[in-house]
């Protein structure tokens, strides 16, 4: 029967460093057991620890958090002092919901260098570019530069999601907001964005006009997105549904109040958990009391391209118009220097609405009776354009000589049939 390793001592915890265990007593026989993971050159951290099933809303996301969670412990065990976690691992760590790399990004502050080790990507940042925050004893990047940071390799449609996370108001169990323990907010956002050129500033700009605060989750952002891309008009995102009494009939994901119409984004914790399933026919049959239409989407129909959410909307009795693009006020952000009494000049992001652009009377195209009448209502045709000839290729005066093989010198490019050599004399030899 095989001995059961000895037991290692309490005050090492679930990862620890091969020198605090050194240090501890352990020999380096004990190290090598096999209860013991090598998640790095110089550290073990005990088999099973930190495996425990996610489960309720967002599961999945929850679970790639904890695995990255785990492994930063783990290396956080030899890291230096001066050095931080960045880029997708602290989206990651951050609770974004941001797909983990196979690498943990690990940043310093120019001019420190960054490490090397197998399993770990280092960056060094310029000191504009980053803010060093603590999260559960682990240091992170802050949450707007780690959006920033997101430039370089995520795409527009990425950086959309995770900023929402970001902006998001959680809420309470009774439903009440809680400002004060989001993430970030858009204005932060813009001062990251401007506070220096970095590699994906365009995706940056371009992903911060669409981000916005409510969408509690990357499936509400998704079916936003889908929903302006199709030229319906935003809705309202977590919008608080009252009755005439102000009694709270629920929290709608989606909302025109113009349209009376409602969209509930389901993942699958509503199928699942039986509470919740009581809850919601609770909420709709409220909102349905109170004169809206209830649109009841899941993932099936938002992903991948959001036709089948579009279409479910507006299949609704009372669905949303179609807006038009030009008829639509949009807000841009625009870099637009600003200079402070005593200081010198900066940048910030500006947001301004764009100039709306309207037909006359109607949003028709102009008829034929209110076109300005041309001086020739029938103008004659043009003349037909002669066919130009490729010009003919003469060899010149290098060329006009044959050699005695009958062919022409390799100065003419122009390739000719092969030649009878005939003498000065005239006459063809023998």
């Amino acid at each position: 029967m095989p001995r059961l390793p000895e037991p290692l001592p309490d005050a090492l915890g679930e990862a620890f460093s091969c020198a605090d265990a050194s240090a501890a007593g352990v020999s380096l026989k004990r190290l090598r057991a096999l209860d013991l993971d090598i998640p790095f050159r110089g550290v073990r951290r005990r088999a099973g620890a930190g495996e425990a099933a996610a489960t309720g809303p967002l599961a999945e996301d929850h679970a790639a958090r904890q695995r990255v969670l785990d492994r930063a412990r783990a290396y956080a065990q030899i890291m230096s002092g001066h050095a931080f976690y960045c880029g997708r691992t602290a989206a990651v760590l951050w609770g974004t919901g941001a797909l983990p790399s196979g690498e943990l990004e690990v940043g310093v502050v120019a001019p420190e260098r960054a490490p090397r080790r197998r399993g770990i990507r280092g960056r060094q940042l310029a000191p504009t570019h980053v803010e060093v925050r603590t999260l559960g004893g682990l240091r992170l990047s802050s949450p707007a530069s780690t959006w920033a940071m997101l430039g370089r390799d995520a795409g527009v449609r990425e950086l959309v999601r995770i900023g929402d996370a970001l902006v998001r108001v959680p809420r309470g169990d009774r439903g009440r907001r809680r400002p004060e323990a989001r993430l970030c907010t858009v204005d932060e956002l813009a001062e990251v964005v401007a506070s220096g050129r970095r590699v994906g500033s365009a995706k940056l700009v371009k992903a911060l006009s669409l981000v916005r605060e409510g969408a509690m989750s990357p499936l509400e952002t998704d079916f936003r997105l889908a929903v302006v891309a199709a030229g319906l008009p935003e809705p309202l995102l977590d919008r608080e549904i009252r009755d005439g009494s102000g009694r709270l009939a629920g929290i709608a994901d989606a909302v025109w109040p113009e349209y009376r119409v409602i969209a509930e984004v389901e993942g699958d914790h509503h199928r699942t958990s039986r509470s919740q399933w009581a809850r919601d026919i609770e909420k709709h049959t409220a909102y349905v009391a109170l004169g809206f239409e209830v649109v009841r989407l899941t993932s099936a129909h938002i992903r991948p391209t959001g036709s089948a959410a579009v279409a479910l909307v507006r299949g609704a009795p009372s669905a949303p118009r179609v807006v038009s693009p030009e008829l639509t006020p949009r807000f841009t952000w625009q870099l637009a220097p600003t200079h402070a009494p005593g200081a010198g000049t900066n940048c910030q992001l500006t947001r301004e609405r764009e100039p709306t652009q309207r037909s006359p009377g109607s949003s028709r195209p102009h008829t034929r009776q209110e076109r300005a009448p041309t001086a020739n209502p029938h103008p004659e045709p043009a003349p037909r354009r002669a066919r130009r000839r490729a010009p003919v290729r003469r060899p010149g005066p290098s060329c006009a000589g044959i050699s005695r093989r009958g062919r022409t010198r390799s100065c003419c490019r122009r390739r000719t049939r092969r030649r009878r050599w005939m003498p000065p004399s005239g006459r063809p030899p023998r």
